[in-house]
């Protein structure tokens, strides 16, 4: 649905904390679905867990609040502009509950639950090979900045 090109349209984030690869489903205002290949050359690897490399959490939560915000982006129906950024505002429910590593490909999923007052409240899950890796409640909104 949406390679490399439009993702970078659309978000802000580059090299090394771009962590979205793909979106392969997206209904608008509704869900999206989006993968991240995971490689030995993350950086990350180099510094967590050397001898067993493990993908951190936290960006793991950030893989997902990135598809989040692809979601929003693509649902208003207009690319944004350098001053247009998602922020985080709240994680809820957090849960890890599968390690993620070198060779897996993290399917990322979100969909809106709400949105109120500028704030957007996503119910969000990342998966591998069809096993729950981490899944959180996201709140974000968006601004423009500068």
């Amino acid at each position: 649905m949406f390679d490399i090109h439009r993702i970078l349209k659309l978000l802000p984030h580059r090299y090394p904390i771009l962590l979205v690869d793909r979106v392969v489903e997206f209904e608008k205002d509704k869900r999206i679905v989006a993968l991240k290949n995971v490689t030995i050359n993350e950086p990350f690897f180099m510094g967590h867990f050397p001898a067993r490399p493990v993908m951190p959490g936290v960006l793991m939560l950030e893989a997902l609040a990135q598809t989040a915000a692809l979601l929003s982006f693509a649902s208003a129906g207009e690319e944004p502009d350098e001053n247009t950024v998602v922020y985080f505002v709240g994680i809820d429910g957090a849960r890890f509950k599968r390690v993620v590593e070198p060779g897996d490909q993290l399917m990322l999923n979100a969909q809106i639950d709400r949105v109120r007052g500028g704030i957007y409240k996503y119910t969000a899950q990342a998966t591998v090979n069809g096993e729950v890796a981490c899944e959180a409640e996201l709140m974000c909104t968006m601004r423009k900045v500068g």
